[in-house]
């Protein structure tokens, strides 16, 4: 097939030299940069024995915050579950009883609220979504796990322990 432009672009190659044939050039630069390798900072951090440095907006396992009375912030209103573009936010919500007043803040509360977090994307939007500053991405990171169902967390894990009983 011939160009559109109708012009020919000519190579010309040049007959290697005896050591180019003999590929020393190239093996010696090769060994050059593997040894400088040897002599570079390690870029693996040892996990175990060593705690890698994050940066400020790191985002981290979700948390469900309680206001300064210990009650949970939540009401299910479901602006988070909407807003994940990864579908991992599930919700239930249920009307408040008048002894658990000193349980949850609003009428509605979140009866389960679950997330798995093998869908989660840690985007944030959920974090942005909540009206009632009730979800966090704040935690660790999220540990390793064998089994699938063990990456659905719920209420268990994610709300924050009340404040009479942090330390």
């Amino acid at each position: 097939m011939e160009s559109l432009s109708n012009k020919k672009k000519v190579l010309e190659q040049k007959p290697l030299s005896f050591m180019e044939r003999m590929y020393l050039p190239a093996i010696v630069k090769g060994m050059g940069i593997t040894i400088s390798h040897l002599f570079k900072k390690e870029a693996t951090v040892r996990y175990p024995e060593v705690e890698r440095e994050f940066s400020t907006n790191f985002r981290g396992m979700h948390s469900l915050k309680r206001d300064e009375k210990g009650r949970e912030r939540c009401t299910a209103c479901g602006l988070c579950a909407l807003s994940c573009p990864a579908e991992a936010i599930t919700m239930i919500a249920a009307e408040r009883k008048p002894e658990e007043k000193h349980l949850y803040r609003e009428e509605k509360y979140a009866a389960t609220y679950e997330i798995n977090m093998l869908r989660c994307i840690f985007c944030g939007l959920c974090e942005e979504a909540c009206p009632k500053e009730a979800i966090y991405l704040d935690g660790p990171i999220v540990p390793a796990d064998y089994l699938r169902k063990d990456f659905i967390y719920g209420k268990d894990k994610l709300v924050e322990a009340p404040l009479e009983m942090k330390k």
